[in-house]
């Protein structure tokens, strides 16, 4: 007689993170691909939530090559190092960087306004807009801080362009990203990607697959999910 199957687990992930951070693109390649490892057993809900790595800069952006030494230090040989594995670890996760595109890094505040609203239209808009975002950016490098140009993100995944128009055109949803950013500054959250399971359970950085199905297992078995 066979045993009687278990229900799946349900999760909730908060996925912290900005659209122009390359490992938070890995992150949520790798985390999609555990997820699916362990899709018999974990029923998971990913929120995405807001983090800004230069909250201060100006809508025209910086050069990627100019903002990335003088923020790390780094030199030209270093960089390139850097970038490189970035790319392999992308595409062994099927994640593009188009390693020539991308010129510039933007504010990401008027994206993450968006992506506020997109958790709002339900039916998998926000998880839609936010893969469209980061192949926008590290793909394509587009400049994901034009007006125009989200405009056109937020039509391709099937969100109504005249909304998106009212709320890029408008403070809307301002109140609400800066509130999220706030809070999850307060709880410690300083480097993204994190990934925050039912809120108490947090695992940081761009994680491998295996990490982050282990992690999930885990905590499912563990009894405190």
């Amino acid at each position: 007689m066979n045993s009687p199957a278990h229900e799946p687990v349900p999760l909730r992930i908060d996925f912290v993170s900005d659209i122009v951070c390359p490992w938070c693109a890995i992150g949520l390649a790798a985390l999609e691909q555990a997820l699916q490892h362990v899709a018999g057993e974990v029923q998971a809900e990913i929120h995405f939530q807001p983090f800004e790595l230069n909250p201060q800069m100006l809508a025209e952006g910086e050069d990627i090559t100019e903002h990335l030494q003088k923020k790390y230090g780094l030199s030209e040989a270093q960089l390139a190092e850097n970038q490189e594995r970035i790319r392999a670890r992308g595409a062994e996760l099927g994640f593009t960087f188009g390693m020539g595109a991308r010129t510039r890094t933007y504010n990401t505040f008027d994206a993450h306004r968006l992506l506020h609203w997109a958790g709002l239209e339900g039916e998998g808009k926000q998880a839609a807009l936010k893969h469209a975002l980061l192949r926008a950016y590290f793909t394509d490098g587009r400049n994901v801080s034009n007006h125009a140009t989200l405009l056109d993100i937020a039509e391709s995944v099937g969100l109504p362009a005249e909304r998106a128009q009212t709320i890029l055109a408008s403070d809307e949803f301002a109140a609400d990203v800066r509130a999220d950013e706030d809070r999850y500054q307060r709880n410690g959250i300083s480097a993204v990607p994190a990934v925050i399971i039912n809120r108490r359970h947090l695992i940081s950085g761009g994680q491998p697959v295996e990490v982050f199905e282990r992690a999930l297992r885990q905590i499912v078995q563990s009894g405190d999910a």
